[in-house]
């Protein structure tokens, strides 16, 4: 029995050792490196994004815009289906804070799912303008909508604690939804497809969103877009609320809430203004060798396609002339300053082509990867003014 039971383990042991080595093994020849293609700089090369505004044959700016939401909805694949019976909201649970209402609810956002969303809405006679307050990726999805609203008092202590952390470690200790409210504005966070409370039932981790992205592609869907869709379906049922004014909605996030938030405003007339704290690039810049990165892109802002149409900048600018704010970090190591500075003299060339040039505001800061205090008055400030 013992001889037996030494010769299974050697067994054992053997092919652990062969996995291992396995996963060790370099062949002299070689296609891809850090996570990219060898030939990355000639892919760049190649990509004269033929639906930009200017590269385009089309010279009527309004028509122009028309063709290109359609090129990026086309890549962003089947999107969810609209909800039978409209928005159905339920109410979880209500609790009073300092000038403001806080509302958890579940909305019906499509005919597959409902989603868990925040709503602050200040005290007093509205109606008031109103933000939807997009969060963040930080490979931390444990919690969603929480990185912008305080979580409400129904939470577990797990998730009130993950939260407070969280905006002491990138929002400087304040949530940023908080102040808008306070500041008299209604303020709705959601949870996107794979954070907090839309996450995977075997726990939060951040190596199985790629894996998980990649299964909902053969289903002929794109979770990135589905994020967008989303976004796009909450803010017309922030519209829909009755206290708020539909004419002053804008949106804001940092990170990949910022890329959520210039998306948005890109792609959905009911936003009056946007800011984006973070996020903004070019391909050229993101996707080549020139940083050290081992994560380029990812699946989070993946819409299969379209850079051979667009490039970040080209879409942002399906905004104008709308009132746009961007700030991004000189320290920021995710997006280097000679991505940052192209990507704001592309837009800034659109909005003066339009002569709306003073409504697109671009700051570069002297700040990490963050939405530090300050960032957060400048977004108010922002907003007060256009909304």
């Amino acid at each position: 029995m013992k001889k037996h039971l030494l010769k299974t383990m050697a067994i054992v042991l053997a092919a652990l050792v062969t996995v291992a080595g396995a996963k060790g093994q370099k062949r002299q020849r070689y296609e891809f490196m850090r996570n990219l293609p060898v030939y990355a700089d000639s892919l760049i090369s190649d990509l004269t994004y033929p639906m930009a505004w200017g590269n385009s044959p089309e010279t009527d700016f309004d028509a122009w815009r028309q063709a290109a939401r359609q090129k990026v909805f086309d890549c962003m694949l089947t999107p969810p289906p609209a909800p039978a019976g409209g928005f159905e909201e339920k109410v979880i649970c209500e609790e009073q804070r300092q000038g403001y209402k806080a509302r958890k609810i579940e909305i019906r956002l499509s005919r597959y799912y409902t989603v868990p969303a925040y709503v602050l809405i200040p005290d007093g006679k509205g109606p008031f303008p109103a933000v939807n307050a997009l969060h963040d990726h930080g490979a931390h999805l444990f919690i969603g909508k929480e990185k912008m609203i305080r979580p409400l008092a129904c939470e577990d202590s797990a998730v009130v604690k993950d939260a407070e952390q969280w905006a002491s470690d990138l929002y400087e200790g304040q949530f940023v939804g908080d102040f808008l409210a306070r500041h008299g504005y209604v303020v709705f966070a959601a949870d996107a497809p794979m954070w907090g409370e839309r996450g995977q039932k075997e726990g939060a981790r951040r190596d199985r969103y790629d894996m998980i992205a990649g299964n909902m592609m053969m289903y002929g869907i794109d979770l990135s877009a589905y994020m967008t869709y989303d976004d796009i379906a909450a803010t017309e049922y922030l519209a829909s609320m009755p206290e708020v004014d539909a004419q002053r909605i804008g949106c804001m996030g940092c990170s990949m809430g910022a890329y959520r938030a210039w998306m948005l405003a890109a792609l959905s007339d009911r936003i009056k203004a946007g800011a984006a704290v973070c996020w903004m690039t070019t391909t050229d810049e993101q996707m080549s060798f020139n940083y050290g990165r081992t994560e380029n892109g990812g699946f989070a802002n993946c819409l299969p396609g379209l850079r051979r149409w667009l490039d970040y900048p080209h879409i942002a600018s399906m905004a104008c002339p709308k009132a746009m704010l961007f700030i991004n970090g000189a320290q920021d190591k995710l997006f280097p300053v000679p991505g940052v500075e192209k990507a704001f003299k592309t837009m800034h060339d659109t909005w003066k082509s339009q002569n709306a040039d003073s409504r697109l505001e671009t700051e570069i800061w002297d700040m990490p990867h963050s939405c530090p205090l300050k960032a957060q008055e400048r977004l108010l400030l922002f907003f007060n003014k256009h909304l």
